[in-house]
């Protein structure tokens, strides 16, 4: 599902990919408007599924810190506002989510934008954090089925 929702540098909000061009992509605004729009090779397009986020020891991947603010809030929206929220704000909600985070290279803006990202989710029901890595695990199966 990650696989399939992009973030778009320079643009706010999520997008899903609809369809492959032969000069970009076409995607689809995650808002109630639901605008098409072409993503050309020029923008910096990357998939959540790409995105890990900075521990002390190791990198996260998005899913994780996603699947816990998940826990953290039963489901809901996040409890805290990414917008009015102050710094110090923001560091005690990252650090109830993910303890460990690497308070040197993970900036405010990144916690801000982790916060609305998780909102843009849950108001699209796109929760199920864990269906990539069984669909993962299920693609390997069948590659090293098909090799051997």
């Amino acid at each position: 599902m990650l696989e399939t929702i992009l973030a778009i540098s320079g643009k706010p909000g999520l997008y899903k990919l609809v369809s492959r061009g032969n000069h970009g992509l076409i995607v689809e605004t995650l808002d109630a408007v639901k605008k098409r729009m072409p993503a050309f090779s020029t923008d910096k397009v990357i998939s959540l599924a790409d995105i890990a986020m900075y521990t002390d020891s190791e990198e996260v991947p998005l899913r994780q810190v996603l699947k816990n603010i998940q826990e953290k809030e039963q489901g809901q929206k996040a409890s805290i506002d990414p917008k009015k929220a102050s710094k110090d704000e923001l560091a005690e909600y990252m650090s109830q989510v993910l303890p460990n985070y690497d308070r040197d290279r993970v900036y405010p803006s990144d916690m801000k934008k982790l916060v609305l990202w998780y909102n843009i989710l849950v108001e699209n029901e796109l929760t199920d954090f864990d269906e990539v890595l069984q669909e993962t695990e299920g693609d390997n199966i069948e590659d090293r089925k098909k090799a051997e």
